[in-house]
């Protein structure tokens, strides 16, 4: 079931009704309904992998409690391992077996064996990659003691499927989202107004800005072969634009949702194309994901390391390589990685990671000269490295570059590029403005149309609100899937 379609608008105030005024004041009825929902809400797709879901639930609750009643270390240790070893052998099994297959046998052939294995015939479940991430998280806090294991089955069942951030998160860790079961919800109008803003501003991205985007990039790279370099900078331009308003959009709605059933997700973007360094960008982009493999894999490999050059370099490359790989099978997500890595570096080696703690121009309507500056070069780094989660596979990767950098000196490529720009609609080029703009304005803000029209009028209010409608309904095309939920 997606955010943006006609099955879901209905599905949420149908729930939305039961969960308040039917079972108002009961936690374990809404607790049941919830997870209830969220079943309904998955299986939409294919009620088959609705047991993978259920039974990483009975595993990490049942592991949960017996870490909870351990004392032995060498006992707890197993206990981990038998966690780590199936949620990461049910996510391998179905998005890296036949990835590792192919290449295993592509390297025998390399050397002159013959070597033949059988593919799976499978299906990549939606949103494998989060949920097991969310509910590993669960055990590995129980067994370093930051949290104590629950006995409320429903309780944590709705935690790992609820509905809102099952599929493409955000990845919340237990310590924030599993207390929010426990606890009695009351209603609260102005959370749930502002929840209904976030959705919509969510629905404006992805309907408007990423849909759109998506037919014009989806256009230069399927074809990047008849185009010259300034007009796949131009399709690399708008695949960034695309993935930042597709997946924002996606928590956008993700987190107004929560809101309106009394619960807090959290933020999982702060304006990261506003970043003047990586690592700025890495603490503002898939803010869950980042700050996951943060706790989880950079920390121990830091611990566990002597601190000199070698390892500093070796851990940056481990980490942002498996947030890579953790993307998808294919060696483009890899090179990706490995791009992220060596321009984060220089923030390491200047000693600068955290320097930009405040966002640009905090206290200033605009940025300096300086400030604009950093923010372009990052934002044309970004864009570069995009290319490569684009392609379709790595080869198509390096032609892409290599006709974008051959063709980006030569003046006729910008007459091509003039022709291409008359096929792009100019009202959408005046929205995909707007929204820019907006985004700035918002920048300080846990999204950026949190503050936008508060001080207005009724009146006034209600015509943007109207205006952001008239621009889904009038701008929505071809629907374009989630890109996340390939992951």
């Amino acid at each position: 079931m997606f955010f943006n379609s006609v099955d879901f608008a209905i599905f949420l105030p149908v729930v939305f009704m039961l969960y308040w005024f039917v079972l108002k004041g009961n936690i374990q009825h809404q607790n049941l309904l919830i997870v209830v929902a969220s079943y309904v809400f998955y299986g939409w797709w294919d009620w088959r992998f609705l047991s993978l879901i259920i039974f990483s639930t009975i595993v990490d609750y049942s592991v949960g409690l017996f870490l909870s009643k351990e004392e032995k270390n060498i006992s707890r240790k197993y206990l981990l391992w038998t966690s780590v070893i199936i949620n990461l052998g049910i996510l391998g099994v179905f998005k890296y077996y036949n990835f590792f297959l192919d290449n295993f046998i592509a390297a025998f052939s390399f050397f002159g064996v013959e070597f033949t294995g059988n593919s799976l015939n499978i299906i990549l479940p939606v949103g494998i990659s989060f949920y097991t991430f969310q509910t590993l998280s669960y055990t590995i806090d129980i067994y370093k003691d930051r949290i104590t294991a629950t006995r409320d089955f429903i309780a944590f069942s709705a935690f790992v499927s609820f509905f809102p951030q099952l599929v493409a998160g955000p990845i919340e860790r237990a310590k924030n989202l599993l207390p929010q079961f426990k606890q009695k919800r009351v209603f609260n109008y102005s959370k749930a107004i502002d929840g209904v803003r976030q959705i919509l501003w969510g629905l404006f991205k992805k309907v408007v800005i990423a849909d759109n985007c998506a037919k014009y990039a989806n256009q230069i790279f399927d074809n990047s072969a008849d185009y010259g370099g300034a007009t796949l900078v131009l399709g690399a331009f708008f695949f960034t634009i695309q993935i930042y308003a597709d997946f924002s959009g996606y928590s956008d709605i993700a987190i107004g949702t929560s809101r309106l059933f009394g619960f807090h997700l959290s933020q999982n973007f702060a304006a990261p194309y506003f970043s003047r360094n990586f690592a700025e960008v890495w603490r503002k982009w898939h803010i869950s994901l980042s700050t996951w493999f943060r706790d989880y894999l950079f920390i121990p490999l830091v611990k566990s390391s002597k601190p000199n050059v070698y390892t500093k370099i070796r851990n940056i490359f481990i980490l942002f390589i498996t947030i890579g790989f953790w993307h998808g099978a294919n060696w483009k997500f890899v090179v990706w990685g490995a791009l992220q890595a060596l321009l984060f570096l220089p923030s390491i080696f200047k000693k600068n990671k955290v320097k930009y703690s405040k966002v640009v121009a905090y206290e200033r309507p605009l940025p300096s000269l300086e400030e604009s500056f950093k923010m372009a070069r990052t934002f044309s780094l970004i864009v570069f490295t995009m290319i490569f989660f684009r392609a379709t596979n790595i080869e198509h990767a390096i032609s892409f570059c290599q006709s974008l950098f051959a063709g980006l000196f030569h003046y006729e490529e910008y007459f091509k590029l003039y022709d291409y720009t008359q096929d792009i609609q100019k009202s959408f080029t005046l929205v995909l403005i707007g929204f820019i703009v907006i985004e700035w304005l918002g920048r300080r803000s846990l999204y950026s149309f949190e503050k936008i029209g508060l001080t207005w009028s009724v009146p006034q209010r209600f015509l943007m609100y109207y205006g952001i409608a008239f621009c889904i309904l009038w701008f929505s095309g071809e629907d374009q899937q989630y890109i996340y939920f390939e992951f």
